[in-house]
């Protein structure tokens, strides 16, 4: 999914008639409009909310939109608002996945519009209509000023993608990550020889980084970014890494060059990170950038006070967490083989689950033994991409 509006081009004719459909629509939303009361300020306010406060705002109606919509929906949110930009404002994109009939939809929108609605009469937002024949789009103003562009659509449910790992779609789940790919290419090798869906999650700046995201992806597996992250006691870390009191601009630069560096990444897992990941401001700073670039994240839960997870279904990025223990925080076989046993447990009693471990030569060692048994213990084995929502 997209973050920022420009380009989209959704199907509206998925579930509404272009010249029928979309105008009772349309008439629908002016309705909406029509009744929400309009704010008026007896006393002189500055001309335009900080940058920050209408960021604030932006989470509210994301927030309001996700609760609003039905499942499935897409909630995009792009902070294109700066202090630079007079004319700039911060972006609400929301696309409902439905094959319902348009009725079914028109009330879907109602209950969208009603919640935004709410949440603008409480921060003195007013509307402004604009006519769009690919589906409703308006602004937000505060005291004449705009503050926010909201675009609201429709498209009709996705198949399921190509590329989705074969098997009984009812069937417990498994998603293994192998982390800190990127300097090894021996355990690379030896990686890409393992028959199975694995995902691999490569280091930035390593020597082999690059050929390594580009070889893995050639033998048919999935890479993920593994994106470094500030941790509490600061062992170990990255020449460059993600830490708090980072501005957004700085945020999506460093993600940018990281992506340059891991080519073809289908998502995100935090490397370390147990600080930056309990850090709510700049795991807000983060989800759009990730959002924009279409990618999904994972998070390592590599600390119980994470809120990675939460901001990124906050900001309607496709996401996960790690729900079984690591494989080899002990890098011994009999340890890993153990620890896979419970990963094969954890996903027939949660339905599904994400394991992650690391190239050591003993978790090879255990993924060549205790894989080959998933499928009779009734497990399937899948990409991390499959168990994102």
């Amino acid at each position: 999914m997209a973050c920022r509006l420009a380009g989209i081009k959704s199907d509206f004719s998925h579930s509404l008639d272009t010249k029928t459909g979309f105008s009772s629509f349309y008439l629908l939303f002016c309705l909406f409009a029509l009744i929400l009361p309009a704010t008026g300020c007896k006393t002189p306010e500055p001309a335009r909310l900080p940058p920050s406060r209408i960021r604030a705002i932006t989470r509210e109606l994301a927030a309001a939109a996700k609760a609003a919509a039905p499942s499935g929906s897409e909630i995009r949110i792009a902070f294109q608002v700066s202090d630079r930009g007079a004319e700039s404002t911060d972006h609400l994109d929301i696309t409902i996945l439905s094959d319902a009939a348009d009725s079914a939809t028109r009330s879907q929108v109602a209950k969208i519009l009603q919640s935004l609605g709410a949440v603008a009469t409480r921060n003195s937002l007013t509307e402004e209509l604009s006519e769009n024949r690919e589906g409703i789009l308006f602004f937000y103003l505060r005291t004449g000023v705009r503050t926010h562009t909201i675009r609201i659509h429709t498209g009709s449910k996705a198949p399921p993608r190509a590329g989705t790992t074969p098997g009984n779609s009812s069937a417990p789940r498994l998603a293994i990550i192998l982390d800190d790919l990127g300097s090894d290419r021996a355990a690379a090798d030896a990686i890409f020889a393992l028959p199975y869906p694995l995902t691999i999650s490569v280091l930035p700046d390593h020597e082999h980084s690059i050929e390594i995201a580009n070889e893995a992806q050639r033998h048919g597996f999935q890479v993920l970014l593994h994106l470094p992250m500030q941790s509490v006691a600061n062992e170990h870390p990255e020449p460059q890494e993600l830490h708090s009191g980072m501005q957004s601009a700085d945020v999506s630069a460093l993600v940018q060059r990281f992506l340059q560096n891991v080519p073809g990444v289908a998502g995100v897992n935090n490397h370390q990170g147990s600080q930056a990941t309990s850090d709510p401001e700049l795991m807000s700073e983060l989800m759009p950038v990730l959002c924009d670039r279409h990618l999904f994240y994972v998070d390592s839960r590599t600390t119980a006070v994470t809120v990675a997870f939460d901001t990124a279904q906050e900001f309607g990025v496709r996401s996960a967490f790690r729900n079984v223990p690591f494989l080899d925080d002990v890098p011994e076989v009999a340890a890993v083989r153990k620890q896979l046993q419970l990963a094969l447990r954890g996903a027939r009693e949660k339905g599904e689950a994400i394991a992650i471990g690391h190239p050591h030569a003993a978790t090879l060692q255990a993924l060549r033994e205790v894989l080959p048994q998933a499928r009779a213990q009734g497990v399937q084995l899948v990409f991390a991409s499959d168990l994102v929502h």
